[in-house]
């Protein structure tokens, strides 16, 4: 009977990692963002890069820091991935966040590879594409 365990928790996590690896950036973002909306700041930190982990420590000062920093990321309206720029050990995933009001916001996840997964490195407000000087 205890073998029967073990095959049973070897399969599963067997399963989760190979689901987990074939998540995609936007997978990620999405995910983390789904999980933000949902006001499950425990799951959305779970996303984070063990960096960003470190920084805040537990995943009520995460999501304190994302609700005072980026409230539109907490309940969008709108998601739209754009384009990806991929710069040595990390890859930057653009994105327009259109926000309750119908404001637009535009941001770059630094997206990392931990063990296999990609993890949220950091997100940072940018320009409009094409608006730059």
């Amino acid at each position: 009977m205890r073998h029967v365990f073990i095959a049973v928790g070897l399969i599963s996590t067997l399963g989760f990692g190979a689901y987990a690896q074939e998540n995609t950036i936007e997978d990620v973002i999405s995910d983390q963002i789904s999980a933000l909306k949902a006001g499950d700041v425990e799951g959305a930190f779970s996303f984070a890069s063990p960096n960003i982990q470190r920084l805040f420590g537990t995943p009520d000062v995460f999501g304190e820091m994302v609700q005072n920093g980026y409230p539109m990321v907490m309940n969008p309206a709108k998601v739209e991935h754009l384009d990806q720029i991929t710069n040595g050990s990390y890859t930057l995933q653009r994105l327009r966040i259109q926000d309750q009001a119908g404001e637009d916001h535009w941001f770059a996840y630094e997206m990392i590879m931990v063990n296999g997964n990609w993890r949220i490195n950091g997100v940072y407000r940018i320009d409009p594409p094409g608006l730059s000087a």
